[in-house]
């Protein structure tokens, strides 16, 4: 098991450093320039359009400024020397500064990755804790009225747009034109920390119920079919057989000797959890003006804010690779006829 870890590692280097200039390269390439749009897109010669002298002085100024700021950040050098540059400041554990917001990049992911974390840990857990016996049931009851009537409803959720289902919750359930039951904005009203810490949690609970229903019912009805699938597969082994026809309750057949493999395909989804809890849902988090990583990523592409894009990409990166050999662990667990040196 030690060697296999330390190969993987290893093998991890090359992967992030190839994923690192792929995105050097694809986001420095995307049309649109940070520095012209921080500056209000670097073309605006004043009222008069530019005809004037002062029109054109004012310009010229701006295109120095914009220069120097070019200088600032090292964006007038070549490619090769910006990354060069980047790859020694994440080697030292500097992510760089965020181009829009003018702060550390550590900074800005660290005010955003707690709320993306809290929101994506309840989603997860919920959507494990559901799923999963609901699948079992769905195999066990497979033919019967209540499993079909599962499954229409399941596919019905996975089908329904996670826009589309936040919009409706938030006309019909946070409008004080029908039911004013949530509050639709943020995690928390305002003056929430003046609040008694009980009245705190409730306000947190009563902001998270239609954020964490939008986040949950997509990954539930695709997670439970997935459970299914594999628990269908699995009953039907001959070890299976064998168990019942030792007289073992069904309770027993099912948990202790059908469960363990049935829980293959679900582990092998492990290796986009990791990272879907940094990334959150952009989405959800803008619908329901959640300051997340979503939200801040998506603003980072939008501004072209390179370094913000750069630390977003490189973490998920690493979660994917975390995640991936997380789920070949697992599966040694699950399965002990899985050798992971072989």
């Amino acid at each position: 098991m030690t060697t296999y870890l330390l190969k993987r590692f290893l093998l991890m280097i090359p992967t992030l450093i190839g994923i690192s200039i792929i995105t050097f390269v694809l986001s420095r390439s995307a049309p649109g320039d940070p520095v012209s749009s921080e500056f209000g897109g670097g073309g605006s010669a004043g009222g008069s359009g530019g005809a004037s002298a002062g029109g054109a002085e004012t310009l010229r100024e701006q295109q120095k400024a914009i220069a120097r700021r070019k200088k600032e950040l090292g964006l007038d050098k070549p490619y090769p020397v910006q990354y060069f540059y980047w790859m020694s400041r994440i080697l030292q554990g500097d992510l760089g500064e965020s181009i829009k917001y003018r702060v550390p990049v550590s900074q800005k992911i660290g005010e955003a990755i707690g709320i993306t974390i809290q929101l994506n840990i309840i989603s997860l857990s919920l959507i494990y804790l559901i799923s999963i016996p609901l699948g079992i049931h769905a195999a066990i009851r497979r033919g019967k009225l209540d499993e079909k009537a599962m499954g229409i409803t399941l596919f019905g959720l996975y089908s329904a747009p996670s826009f589309w289902v936040a919009t409706l919750l938030l006309f019909y359930f946070a409008n004080p034109a029908h039911f004013y039951w949530f509050d639709g904005i943020g995690l928390h009203k305002e003056k929430f920390q003046e609040l008694p810490y009980l009245d705190q949690l409730a306000d947190w609970v009563w902001h998270l119920v239609l954020p964490v229903i939008c986040l949950t019912y997509g990954g539930l009805a695709s997670l439970s079919r997935y459970a299914r699938a594999g628990m269908l597969e699995t009953i039907r082994k001959d070890y299976v057989r064998t168990a019942r026809a030792k007289g073992l309750p069904e309770r027993v057949v099912i948990i202790k000797h059908a469960l363990r493999n049935a829980m293959i395909p679900i582990i092998t989804l492990l290796a986009n959890l990791l990272p879907a809890m940094i990334g959150g849902s952009v989405v959800i988090e803008y619908i329901f003006t959640i300051n997340g990583m979503g939200k801040l990523s998506f603003d980072a592409i939008l501004s072209r804010d390179y370094d913000m894009i750069m630390a977003f990409a490189m973490l998920s990166a690493v979660l994917v690779l975390l995640g991936m050999l997380v789920s070949d662990i697992l599966y040694t667990i699950v399965d002990p006829r899985i050798s992971l040196e072989g």
